[in-house]
């Protein structure tokens, strides 16, 4: 029913068969980062040429195609977004388009310096990539990336105003003993954080099996040290299960792997190159670039058709080529 009743407000072609509604996008802006975080990439990756990535005015037009369809939610992200000379102007430029929410997600590492103007667009939430709240494991993780410089953008983004959080990939053996930290930091910081599980994407299916931690794994060691943890009531197609804890922490957890969301699944993939993806795990998709009004509708209708059922098993292409 709430299915059929928001299907009258968007475009059919953004309702598949299984009764999802499309309403989240995922727009990279590049798959270039300067981390080099050992799950998300080879040590010496090859990047797109600049040249050969969608302009500001052509992911503005992208966007505002979706948006007239029905689309409510434009995430930013990479590779690291703020490696794009354009960034600012293409915030600007999807600020002053009528999209419900505007949010990025970034390494955090250049963000800081770009605070004061981004208070300045429609911009409101942030997510920065966290995977240790210690600096010699941080550096390791990200194959060079500074902890210190991290925090004191996520500190600020907080303090600014916007709704930052922090997402924290859990690995055995590297960071799994930090779960209660972490949590222990939301509480103190009054910052969410979202623990993500580790998935079988690019590199990530090459040690998955020694380095996958489940969800329920995460809430027995948040349960065993903090006590109760209490549900959060979330959208109906959160990718997170979001809890609060005893000590005033919110944390969400993305079991992607072990309790897979497919069946409530919003969300479309822009790539960096303009190909509109329904899944990241499909590198399959059409290019939207320098595609006419009219023929919105189809082609989107086509790639909205794609969306698998349920939980496929892996995809080789690295998380920077999928735009996470």
């Amino acid at each position: 029913m709430i299915a059929q009743a928001k299907s009258q407000l968007v475009s059919s072609s953004l309702l598949d068969d299984h009764g999802r509604i499309m309403r989240k996008l995922r727009v990279s802006l590049t798959d270039a980062c300067n981390f080099r975080c050992f799950y998300c990439m080879e040590e010496n990756p090859v990047f797109t040429s600049p040249s050969k990535l969608l302009s500001p005015l052509e992911i503005e037009n992208i966007c505002r195609e979706l948006i007239s369809m029905g689309l409510e939610e434009i995430r930013i992200t990479g590779g690291e977004p703020t490696l794009r000379p354009e960034f600012l102007e293409i915030v600007e430029r999807l600020s002053a388009l009528p999209v419900k929410t505007l949010a990025v997600t970034t390494n955090g590492h250049y963000l800081e310096k770009l605070l004061p103007q981004l208070k300045g667009t429609n911009l409101s939430k942030i997510n920065i990539s966290v995977d240790s709240l210690d600096e010699g494991r941080f550096h390791t993780i990200t194959r060079g990336g500074d902890l210190r410089k991290v925090m004191s953008a996520l500190f600020r983004a907080r303090d600014m105003g916007f709704e930052a959080k922090v997402n924290a990939i859990i690995f055995r053996g590297i960071n799994d003993d930090e779960v209660v930290e972490f949590a222990r930091f939301s509480a103190k910081e009054k910052i969410e954080v979202r623990f993500l599980e580790y998935m079988k994407i690019g590199p990530g299916i090459n040690d998955f099996e020694t380095r996958f931690v489940p969800a329920r794994e995460i809430r027995s060691k948040l349960q065993e040290a903090l006590g109760m943890l209490t549900a959060v009531s979330m959208p109906h197609d959160s990718t997170a299960k979001v809890y609060a804890t005893s000590e005033g922490g919110r944390i969400g957890i993305i079991a992607s792997e072990s309790e897979p969301f497919c069946g409530d699944c919003s969300r479309l993939r822009l790539s960096a190159t303009g190909m509109l993806r329904p899944c990241i795990m499909m590198n399959t998709g059409l290019s939207l670039r320098g595609v006419a009004s009219e023929d919105y509708p189809a082609i989107v209708s086509k790639i909205v058709a794609l969306k698998p059922e349920g939980r496929l098993p892996e995809i080789a292409q690295g998380m920077y080529q999928i735009g996470g």
